[in-house]
């Protein structure tokens, strides 16, 4: 069989069991005795080992033959237990390393040292006292990793494996053994051993002189393939999507429609018949608005797979840090752009991370909610906690430099919150491996706005914190506003924009070095975008041309020369190494054939201030 004609098919369909197995553990932990849970956890575990073992991956379906079968005994139970749920959990983690083993055409890692981590009690002993897991060896690690396979007729493996072992300390320090040596005396038979070794011998002598023991099959070393040159040996991930046939047949359709379409046009402009002509323009029009919904209909994706990842996280921690945490998801069932979901998973784990470790002390909710307002998606994370302290955030501000003594008097709530955001501005008294390190909002902030995203906090001390996302519905084809400038025409994604304006100079006024102008009772900064694009400074304009937008937490008048209007518009991203410029995201092809670029006003105005 051509196993590679159909790798990117079971890659596409592993990883959809894989996300349904995490799905159901999660809310197993919730209902130990959940038997159709049980059931379907079953079913999906069956259906890995079966896809992998056509494929003939055998380190995937050997764990997945494992899983399988201790399912089977939860299955005939009906019930499972905690130390079960949180070893299947991590035996998912070890399959999805095993996936990108595949997916890079590297050789699967073994799975040995990890089966041999399951919880030593049985399925029957539910209810026994928890107990620490082991790490698998086949992680990384100090010390090298070496496998060694005895040959099929071996009669008594456990003895021969202490005598290896013996041989093995003679080249360095036996870190660990997965049989270790006390299981091996009490009567473990592998198949293979395991063993972190820390020497100064070279893999070659180590496997010259233990291949001199004839019962010995193989030696090799796991680590080896991962360590060297990984990054030039990755293969790029190739995404899929699966697409109803009804949906297909619309294409078909629409394409018929396209082709009789051409041929009108083509007709009406040979007989010079222009009210014919003007009809199959508008008929086009039509015809390429239906087909661009359909293509988005293809890209769209629900939040339900980024819910489960999150219910994943909030399992996770609650368990280290001794949390009892509830998440409530609403709205899952909205679709978007499923460029914008792979861009929005990081960021929404490190929320939810910030809820649990920052906001909530011991016990409470953290909810997702996700609606539709027009042409944008809105994602709010909340929490119940303990909220944010806008006096602590003020002090800090002063202390590090953010803000002097007048701002700290008269900035308000809203944009004091935006502080989170700032490169190093961090409120946690200590680090740990969820937070304090000031890395985080600020990056979570930034991937938001390069996807067209507008990023708001809002939080009541003693209630809770809301962090509220606004994005738009697609990255591919999206409403920008048309600006020119200098003579030339730019870009900025209408969903960027608050609002658009004609001011006169007489509005303007001084304070200190900056151009101010009063905005709904709220003092607003004019920045020129030729000065940000060091272009020649223009003649006096009345009225002047402005664009209202927020950049790095504040509203700001953006003054250009003229307002050209908005357009629906598609982005391509800029080939290598134009994709390196600060302050441009893409560029579109108007229908005059005039090439403009969208401006990435975050990176422009950093750059402008750097």
């Amino acid at each position: 069989m051509d196993a590679d004609k159909f790798r990117d098919m079971f890659l596409a369909e592993a990883a959809e069991h894989l996300e349904s197995m995490i799905d159901i553990l999660v809310q197993l932990d919730l209902d130990h005795q959940d038997q159709d849970g049980i059931d379907a956890l079953f079913r999906e575990a069956h259906s890995i080992k079966g896809m992998a073992a056509t494929m003939e991956h055998a380190e995937t379906t050997k764990l997945a033959h494992h899983l399988e079968n201790r399912l089977d005994i939860c299955r005939q139970l009906g019930r499972m237990s905690g130390v079960e749920i949180d070893w299947l959990l991590e035996a998912t983690d070890l399959l999805e390393l095993l996936l990108d083993d595949i997916r890079n055409n590297r050789e699967e890692r073994c799975v040995a040292g990890f089966i041999s981590t399951s919880p030593k009690e049985t399925p029957s002993d539910i209810g026994a006292k928890r107990k620490d897991k082991e790490e698998s060896l086949s992680h990384s690690g100090k010390g090298q990793l070496v496998r060694l396979q005895l040959k099929a007729t071996v009669a008594a493996p456990g003895p021969r494996f202490l005598v290896l072992l013996k041989k093995m300390s003679e080249f360095g320090t036996i870190l660990e053994s997965t049989p270790s040596t006390e299981d091996l005396l009490q009567g473990v038979a592998p198949d293979q051993l395991l063993v972190r070794l820390l020497s100064e011998t070279s893999q070659e002598q180590i496997y010259q002189q233990l291949m001199q023991y004839s019962e010995l099959q193989e030696v090799t070393f796991p680590d080896e393939p991962e360590k060297k040159g990984q990054s030039q040996q990755k293969r790029p991930t190739e995404k899929t999507v699966r697409i109803s046939t009804e949906l297909l047949d619309h294409f078909i359709n629409l394409t018929g429609e396209l082709i009789t379409n051409r041929y009108q046009l083509q007709n009406a402009l040979k007989e010079q018949n222009w009210q014919e002509l003007d009809d199959g323009v508008g008929q086009l029009k039509r015809l390429v608005k239906n087909l661009h919904h359909q293509v988005l209909k293809v890209r769209m994706v629900s939040l339900t797979g980024l819910a489960g990842r999150l219910s994943r996280t909030v399992h996770d921690l609650s368990r280290s840090l001794d949390k009892e945490i509830q998440l409530k998801v609403e709205g899952a069932e909205i679709e978007l752009d499923r460029a914008i979901v792979e861009e929005l998973t990081d960021p929404l784990v490190h929320m939810v991370r910030n809820a649990i470790d920052h906001g909530i002390e011991k016990r409470g909710t953290v909810s997702i909610k996700a609606w539709r307002e027009r042409d944008q998606i809105l994602i709010q994370v909340a929490d119940d906690g303990r909220g944010i302290d806008p006096e602590k955030i003020r002090q800090k501000a002063l202390d590090k430099g953010f803000l002097n003594i007048n701002q700290a008097k008269t900035i308000r709530d809203y944009d004091l919150f935006q502080l989170l955001c700032q490169p190093g501005f961090s409120t946690a008294q200590e680090v740990s491996q969820t937070s304090g390190r000031g890395v985080g909002m600020d990056v979570v902030k930034t991937a938001v706005e390069q996807i067209g995203g507008i990023l708001l906090i809002d939080s009541t001390p003693g209630e809770g914190t809301r962090i509220t996302l606004k994005v738009p519905l697609s990255l591919a084809i999206i409403r920008v506003l048309i600006v020119e400038c200098d003579g030339a025409r730019m870009a900025m994604p209408i969903s960027r924009v608050i609002q658009t304006a004609e001011i006169s100079p007489t509005e303007v006024h001084s304070s200190g070095k900056q151009l101010m102008i009063n905005y709904h009772d709220e003092q607003l900064p004019l920045i020129s975008l030729r000065k940000i694009l060091k272009l020649p400074q223009s003649v006096a304009l009345d009225p002047i041309p402005l664009v209202v937008t927020e950049v790095v937490g504040r509203k700001i008048g953006l003054v250009v020369d003229q307002l050209v209007g908005q357009q629906e518009v598609y982005v391509q991203r800029l080939p290598a190494p134009f994709d390196q410029i600060r302050g441009c995201s893409g560029g579109t092809i108007l229908g005059d054939g005039q090439i403009i670029f969208l401006l990435d006003l975050q990176s422009l105005f950093a750059r402008h201030r750097g």
